[in-house]
């Protein structure tokens, strides 16, 4: 196994064995509400382990309110969601997810070595100051890793906060449009790194509005408009073109309601 898959993870473990098989996520019925303004409606979906599911939708379609949901940042208004068969909420399901989001979740004034072990501490890591410097080597930012974050590109942030979300070795992994403003080099090492992670066996679930590199990522996709999934993907993810068409078909539709 190379250096890189290393440091991506071995592979899915389970609450009380193996979850390499049946569902990691289970969405059913689910709906969220922000001070009376409908957000999602109904939504339900499985995730099976070791599958790479892409979400897309226009702006305002709630796709970052159901990766908050399934990071467990947020609790559903109604409906179930499970996480390794468990309640979203249980500490043992959230303990196995590495989110990256809009938020870096990371201390501006704290260097980057100093944010990976304070979260190595966090997560009682046996190995904690070993997997802190692989993941600085594996994310190029070694000979940064006494620089304040504050000072540093929103490249080198977004390669740092994927660095804390991969530290723990997640079995799910949670990413909010995570190609939005990045460099070309950047770019280049995070769907890297997400095709090492799909091969290691994680399961993915990320929202994107790059057609061409979601659709290179994922196994399955799915549109999310007006807080709906409105089209699911079968057995093969469709062609760029053909994404296209679904998504313009879709947005030209009137809409239901202002959604977030």
């Amino acid at each position: 196994m190379s250096s890189e898959t290393q440091a991506v993870g071995h592979g899915a473990r389970g609450v009380g064995g193996s979850a390499m098989n049946g569902c990691v996520v289970t969405a059913e019925n689910v709906h969220k509400t922000f001070a009376w303004t409908p957000v999602l409606h109904g939504v339900s979906c499985t995730v099976e382990a070791g599958q790479a599911v892409a979400v897309f939708g226009p702006n305002g379609a709630g796709k970052t309110t159901l990766l908050r949901l399934l990071a467990s940042l947020l609790k559903p208004s109604s409906g179930s969601l499970r996480l390794f068969a468990l309640p979203a909420d249980d500490p043992r399901a959230r303990r196995r997810i590495g989110f990256v989001g809009h938020d870096s979740f990371l201390y501006p004034d704290l260097s980057p070595f100093e944010n990976l072990r304070f979260y190595a501490h966090a997560y009682r890591l046996d190995n904690g100051a070993a997997r802190v410097q692989a993941m600085l080597e594996y994310v190029g930012l070694q000979d940064w890793a006494t620089t304040p974050v504050r000072s540093l590109s929103r490249g080198m942030e977004q390669r740092l906060a994927l660095a804390r979300a991969l530290l723990h070795e997640p079995d799910l992994l949670l990413l909010d449009e995570p190609y939005t403003g990045l460099d070309a080099d950047a770019l280049e090492l995070l769907h890297t790194s997400l095709l090492q992670a799909k091969q290691a066996g994680k399961t993915i679930v990320f929202s994107s509005h790059d057609f061409e590199r979601g659709l290179a990522l994922c196994s399955r996709a799915l549109m999310l408009c007006q807080g709906r999934i409105m089209w699911q993907s079968s057995a093969d993810t469709p062609s760029v073109a053909e994404l296209r068409d679904i998504y313009t078909d879709l947005t030209r539709r009137p809409t239901r309601g202002r959604q977030a």
